[in-house]
């Protein structure tokens, strides 16, 4: 469930995080990319250019929704449609489940 934390107003909003296989939720603040916080919970993901071109870290979104604060993510119509994200750039909207990666 997604939830505030306590402070200021300038703190983020919290979601969690499932990646498959993992059973355990990882903390995923809404300012912080899905990739980054993936790495603070020492789990690596397969990442390069870290900007949305390479598309390395692309993944399927099983439920949840990410935004992109960059204008082009690197994906097309299709794979979109079919439910991929970028890690490296997508930031969290709600608690997310992510499939493990081919």
């Amino acid at each position: 469930m997604s939830r505030n934390a306590h402070g200021p107003s300038t703190t983020p909003l919290i979601h969690q995080l499932w990646l498959q296989p993992h059973a355990q939720p990882i903390t995923a603040p809404a300012d912080q990319s899905l990739l980054r916080s993936a790495q603070a919970a020492g789990i690596e993901l397969l990442s390069s250019c870290r900007n949305g071109t390479c598309r390395a870290c692309l993944r399927r979104l099983i439920s949840g929704r990410v935004s992109y604060r960059i204008e082009w993510p690197g994906l097309s119509a299709q794979e979109k449609g079919e439910g991929y994200i970028l890690p490296c750039v997508a930031h969290p909207d709600s608690d997310l489940v992510l499939e493990a990666q081919d």
